[in-house]
């Protein structure tokens, strides 16, 4: 039986699932027979290793790339958000709020700066981005600093990681 997690609980990745992660990075829309064709397995043994993938946490979900201005979004801010204080339950709190915004696509806990947030946040435009601001962003318990910078031209989109060579 092939050992699925080393030592330092990562899984076991061989050449094969590695190109297919690649392949998959690049198109998740593909047919497993489509996958298989192109990382070089026939389709059952392809579709094994991706629900292994998945099962083992390295595929987390698959998702359509939607181009925002296609729907009118397009104004994208880079909110740096600073908390009055550092407990589990205030940001407990701010995050569940979070995810309940949908004009927030990202958001990550930072270290290193002044801010305790970076939000991402796609909307209209700048009307649009006010209504969130004063309407929505600010008036999280426990949100005392807010700071904003906008995108003039986005020169990088990638969603795909680097899948290091065995």
């Amino acid at each position: 039986m092939r050992k699925i997690f080393m030592d330092n609980s990562l899984p076991i990745l061989d050449r094969l699932d590695r190109r297919i992660l690649r392949v998959l990075q690049d198109d998740a829309g593909l047919s497993n027979l489509e996958l298989a064709e192109r990382v070089g397995l026939s389709a059952t043994p392809c579709a094994r290793r991706v629900k292994r993938l998945v099962t083992e946490g390295v595929i987390t979900h698959q998702a359509a790339m939607v181009d925002p201005k296609k729907l009118g979004l397009n104004l994208t801010a880079h909110i740096s958000v600073t908390m009055d204080r550092h407990t589990p339950d205030r940001f407990e709190a701010f995050e569940e709020t979070v995810l309940s915004l949908p004009e927030v696509v990202d958001c990550c806990v930072v270290t290193g700066q002044s801010a305790d947030y970076l939000l991402k946040a796609v909307v209209r435009d700048m009307a649009h981005y006010e209504q969130f601001l004063l309407g929505k962003l600010t008036r999280i318990p426990g949100v005392t600093g807010v700071h904003s910078s906008f995108e003039l031209r986005r020169v990088v989109t990638r969603t795909a990681v680097s899948v290091p060579e065995e």
